[in-house]
């Protein structure tokens, strides 16, 4: 990790990423810690500085470990396959959907039920989860489309005669 200014670097088996640090608040490596504070006591300043140390810990989080989501594809002829860097969707249209995912993204799919995308930014990874979801979501009455695997859809009770 390198630290140039208000420029902080960090290298990992990921891959290099690197973000531009708020003038407002200091950045400095002491010991292979990042310490990030206020330049002053203002009330203003603490929201930055908290943002400012959570898009930082991401950095070095994703850079080391990575980032996944998992999605779920619920529904009778609902299935997707991911072909090299295209994901191929059917979701009940009349053609089938392909999503292709942002650089630095990889898309696999275990199942045809189950997709998993991975990488190193965590709000690329979080976005694209979020475009994929919003091609077919998840409806409250059968329960068909796609969801993220730690969601629970809240079920509705169908028409009485």
């Amino acid at each position: 990790m390198q630290v140039a200014g208000q420029t902080v670097t960090a290298k990992g088996k990921f891959g290099e990423m690197r973000h531009e640090v708020t003038p407002t608040i200091e950045v400095k490596l002491d010991d292979g810690k990042l310490w990030v504070k206020p330049r002053t006591d203002s009330s203003r300043l603490r929201p930055i500085w908290g943002t400012e140390r959570a898009l930082l810990k991401n950095l070095v989080q994703g850079v080391g470990a990575g980032f996944q989501r998992a999605l779920v594809i619920n529904g009778v002829g609902f299935r997707a396959a991911a072909q090299g860097k295209v994901l191929t969707l059917q979701l009940g249209f009349s053609h089938d959907v392909t999503y292709k995912p942002a650089d630095g993204l990889t898309v696999t799919c275990t199942t045809p039920q189950n997709i998993t995308i991975a990488g190193a930014d965590r709000q690329k990874v979080g976005q694209a989860a979020a475009e994929i979801r919003a091609l077919r979501k998840p409806e409250p009455y059968k329960g068909k489309g796609i969801r993220f695997a730690e969601e629970t859809v809240l079920r509705k009770e169908g028409k009485k005669k």
